[in-house]
């Protein structure tokens, strides 16, 4: 996923936006960003407020950086559903303090979510084994494919930020002095599948992953506890930095996510559509089984839209008013 390789701003060209939203809901764009609950969050906003509130939503595919820093510096795309806002907290910001954009609800209620995990399995098996003094204490349980005196933390691929935070981490905690190796996964596929291979033969697993994913839908996997809380100023000193020597004890934060919206949209949209935006907001749990049911079926993010909207009409109908509901259901 791009918001762990602390991507990198790019121009967007204006021509590929949609022009401003007009009044009583009209035409405008949203974002997709390049990974799944991202995708599926920007079609379940085009079918409802397309189906729900007559408006004409457009999606155009973007990332993190250059959507929110193009909503920010043109106004364009209007809505930006999943914005990572930590990832640029500068832009964001200003954009706020300016005027320019406006923030709605929280994308994911609970926040996104990183650390390094273990199964669920291994914590049932040994109790407190969730915790960081816990795992460093028995390197064994963890044996490293290469070398299995050692215990293994699996990472991530290099150019990922959470790669460079595990292996600073790594360093703080001195795993290396108490028996622990990182192992290099080489690729997202290759974390993905020395996961997946060990939760299918109930073996050991600790290593870097985050949340929402369909993995951590798939696999029961339970965050590990660093014992400190997250200090935001040594983390942005030290703990993100790769070429800092001498990192300190930390814990990830819980990301901030939002819906971001321009202020030119804000003033001028229909009132439901901007209470929509107001009351959006779904869990980690929901959108990692939601995500889970698309990798398993080859779905693209209008088919899982499709799939939550009839799996889970107790949380959808909440966000939109009655009428809308019941247009919602029809188009079905």
């Amino acid at each position: 996923m791009k918001k762990l390789a602390f991507a990198i701003a790019a121009a967007i060209p204006a021509a590929g936006f949609s022009t401003m939203a007009q009044a009583d809901c009209g035409s405008f764009t949203i974002a997709s960003m390049n990974w799944q609950s991202a995708e599926v969050l920007a079609s379940l906003d085009q079918f409802i407020l397309n189906n729900g509130y007559g408006c004409s939503v457009d999606i155009t595919t973007s990332d993190t950086v250059p959507a929110i820093t193009s909503l920010v510096e043109k106004g364009q795309p209007e809505v930006v559903p999943e914005a990572w806002v930590d990832l640029v907290p500068e832009v964001v910001a200003g954009g706020l303090k300016d005027g320019k954009i406006v923030e709605m609800a929280r994308s994911l209620s609970d926040g996104g979510q990183q650390g390094w995990y273990i199964p669920r399995y291994m914590l049932d098996e040994h109790p407190n084994l969730n915790k960081i003094e816990e795992i460093l204490a028995h390197p064994e349980l963890f044996p490293a494919p290469e070398d299995p005196s050692k215990g293994a933390i699996y990472n991530g691929p290099q150019g990922w930020g959470g790669t460079i935070i595990t292996t600073q981490l790594a360093k703080a905690f001195d795993v290396e002095g108490k028996g622990f190796t990182l192992v290099d996964t080489g690729s997202a596929a290759g974390l993905d599948g020395s996961m997946a291979k060990a939760y299918e033969q109930k073996a050991p697993w600790l290593g870097f992953y985050w949340s929402p994913t369909s993995m951590l839908g798939k696999y029961d996997m339970v965050a590990v506890d660093f014992g400190v809380p997250n200090d935001m100023e040594e983390w942005k000193r030290c703990t993100s930095v790769a070429e800092c020597t001498d990192p300190k004890p930390n814990a990830f934060p819980r990301d901030n996510v939002f819906t971001l919206v321009s202020k030119d949209f804000a003033d001028k949209t229909d009132a439901g559509v901007l209470d929509y935006f107001k009351k959006r907001s779904w869990t980690n749990d929901t959108v990692n089984q939601l995500m889970a049911w698309m990798t398993d079926n080859q779905a693209t993010g209008e088919d899982g839209a499709r799939q939550f909207l009839k799996d889970h009409p107790e949380m959808w109908t909440e966000w939109v008013s009655p009428e809308a509901a019941e247009k919602i259901k029809a188009a079905l």
